[in-house]
């Protein structure tokens, strides 16, 4: 399993409990399957825009900012980079400019959106592959709301 799935899985365990330490983080990625360093799960937190916030129990809690699909980053690389979309079974294969498909690849596996499993990156081309549950087409339609925000 990768770092996006790894991802997916930290940001899900972040929103369904009250996780208060790096170490509790660790454990719970294990039992999904995750096995992590510490090191790791830091690096994973940050690139998911998550932080400790304080609470009425303690030191503070760890929360993840707005969801991806909001996230102005995300959607400014797609509406800049995505001049078409098109899907096929569960895949989506995403257009873009010689040169700058590595970067919408990026920006998709960092956002850890909720049905994509993966990306594969050329030179202008990027194939995104859905998860078990979610059609190329849903996704393809997903991916173009997020760059129509910026547009």
């Amino acid at each position: 399993m990768g770092a996006a799935s790894r991802r997916r899985a930290l940001r899900r365990l972040i929103s369904e409990h009250a996780v208060r330490s790096q170490e509790e983080l660790i454990r719970l990625l294990a039992g999904r399957g995750h096995p992590v360093s510490q090191s790791t799960v830091s690096r994973d937190l940050e690139a998911i825009g998550a932080h400790k916030a304080p609470d009425d129990h303690g030191p503070g809690r760890y929360v993840v900012a707005p969801a991806p699909a909001s996230a102005p980053g995300l959607s400014a690389v797609l509406a800049r980079h995505v001049t078409s979309a098109a899907a096929s079974g569960n895949l989506v294969v995403l257009h873009t400019p010689p040169g700058t498909a590595d970067l919408v690849a990026l920006a998709l596996d960092q956002a850890a959106l909720p049905g994509v499993l993966g990306t594969v990156a050329g030179d202008d081309t990027v194939l995104v592959v859905a998860a078990e549950g979610t059609s190329g087409a849903a996704l393809a339609q997903t991916l173009e709301r997020i760059a129509e925000v910026k547009r």
